[in-house]
């Protein structure tokens, strides 16, 4: 549902009745057997007309029969594990469904039944993924862990990446006058689904827009994002370059936009680091590399300078621009757990990096080993920058990524040993 734009677009689809004609012969003859379970034209037919109406972006008839194969394979393989929906599980999810689009799930049954599809076909395609996500987490959810490390990785990510603050718009605004919304709606389903180019969709503006910008094939000049309608800008803004929306039903007309480029900014201090590093003052070069070499780990160095040796390394977690600068220089090139040297007078300095970070990902608390307190609070950015996601959010964001790339995988297994045919 990924195409579920808010619930006022969602009523204004169902409102418009925008839905294909059904088949008016053979309604009920199999159109294919999914592992000896039929699945006929009439079901394709609804299906048809469900998708359409909940706005999925390919509605046609070889996407509705698709999607009834794979529900077959879902629900069948929640019956080889025994998992089956109670009555109360299938009400709440039809409620959770509903609610999308503002309604209840009576209200919802009520319009899909006015537009002439069935109930069965919404509690059908609602029983289908609630037992799938039993299925997904009964064989899937112990496979997949997430890391530290990939934590790490995507909040530098997150930190590195310019916020949105301009963009480039195309736009196409189709009429809708008083007893037209479903033509209008349906010739905007059919732009937004062909996935037009820059220059496909400038075609399609000076062909159907009615707006001045339709002799520039609706081009826009930069917007400011925050100069976009609140309900606009979500959309927007999750769209790539050379990506266009769905099409959107507003008071008399339909609207897409196409979007051209963004623009961005860096969050302040993004670039600025936080280094959890250790210093070691030896007699010589010599001994300061020796040791650098047999030291594996931050962890290790302590154990390798020896009982004698080790009370006196420092460890210390500082912003970048704190530290030495000789010593940074020769941070710079290391990565974690790796070792350098820096001379210093007759002696020298082992210098060992345990970490860096994006300051704005550092966290409150940085674990340390058993040292006196270097002042690691101090090092920390206070507050953080709005916007950055905690690292719980970052987990579960990187979680559902995984476990919906191995549920896809499961069902594509499903699909390669299951015996599909036609009549």
């Amino acid at each position: 549902m990924r195409q579920f734009l808010s619930g006022i677009a969602l009523a204004a689809v169902i409102a418009t009745g925008a839905v294909a004609p059904a088949a008016a012969q053979n309604l009920f003859a199999p159109v294919v057997y999914v592992n000896d379970s039929a699945v006929t034209r009439f079901e394709v037919d609804q299906r048809m007309r469900f998708m359409q109406v909940i706005g999925a972006p390919d509605a046609g008839a070889a996407a509705a029969e698709q999607a009834l194969i794979d529900d077959r394979l879902r629900i069948q393989a929640a019956r080889e594990i025994g998992v089956e929906i109670t009555p109360e599980g299938l009400q709440e999810g039809l409620d959770e469904f509903a609610g999308r689009a503002g309604l209840d799930a009576a209200g919802f049954i009520a319009q899909l039944e006015s537009n002439g599809i069935e109930e069965g076909v919404f509690r059908d395609f609602v029983e289908a993924g609630t037992v799938w996500r039993e299925v997904v987490r009964a064989r899937l959810l112990s496979r997949v862990d997430i890391s530290d490390a990939e934590i790490d990785q995507e909040l530098q990510r997150v930190i590195e990446t310019p916020i949105i603050d301009r963009v480039l718009l195309s736009e196409l605004i189709i009429p809708a006058p008083p007893g037209q919304e479903a033509q209008a709606l349906q010739l905007g389903e059919r732009i937004a689904a062909s996935r037009p180019t820059e220059a496909q969709f400038a075609e399609a503006a000076r062909q159907y827009s009615a707006t001045p910008s339709s002799e520039a094939g609706g081009r826009l000049e930069m917007l400011a994002l925050d100069n976009l309608p609140p309900s606009l800008r979500p959309i927007i803004a999750g769209l790539q370059p050379g990506q266009t929306t769905p099409a959107l039903p507003v008071e008399g007309a339909v609207v897409l936009f196409f979007l051209r480029d963004v623009q961005g900014t860096m969050r302040p201090g993004a670039q600025e680091q936080v280094l959890d590093y250790m210093t070691l003052r030896l007699a010589s070069v010599d001994d300061a590399a020796s040791l650098a070499a047999r030291a594996t780990s931050c962890d290790d160095l302590y154990v390798q300078a020896g009982p004698e040796v080790a009370p006196q390394v420092q460890r210390q977690t500082v912003s970048q621009g704190a530290i030495p600068q000789m010593i940074a220089a020769r941070l710079a090139s290391l990565d974690a757990n790796e070792a350098g040297v820096v001379p210093s007078g007759a002696g020298a300095d082992l210098v060992m990096l345990c970490s860096r970070q994006p300051a704005l990902a550092a966290q409150s608390q940085v674990a340390t080993t058993a040292l006196p307190d270097d002042g690691v609070e101090a090092a920390i950015p206070q507050p953080q920058a709005d916007g950055i996601p905690s690292r719980d959010a970052v987990r579960d964001r990187l979680f559902n990524a995984k476990i919906n790339t191995a549920a896809e995988g499961l069902l594509a297994d499903l699909r390669a040993d299951a015996i599909i045919r036609r009549p």
